[in-house]
């Protein structure tokens, strides 16, 4: 099975080794048809502590690396 890629913005690098990304998702409400604005956040592994808050990155899945940690940075949009 791939493994998912989210796209999303680093909200927090407050943590050793680890940025907190916001991946923020669009989707039709099923009544009203309006546009609606959903955002989770996700804890990613950051091996170089490189990725500072406001940088747009790109997230992968991997397999646990700690209690909540189950992704990885893999790259920053230019």
């Amino acid at each position: 099975m791939p493994k998912r890629i989210l796209q999303g913005v680093v909200v927090s690098d407050k943590n050793e080794k680890t940025v907190v990304v916001r991946v923020e998702r669009r989707f039709a409400h099923p009544l009203m048809q309006k546009t609606v604005r959903r955002s989770k956040k996700y804890k990613a592994h950051d091996e170089n502590n490189q990725y500072k808050v406001g940088d747009v990155v790109s997230i992968e899945e991997c397999a646990p690396i700690s209690k909540d940690k189950r992704w990885t940075v893999v790259a920053a949009q230019a």
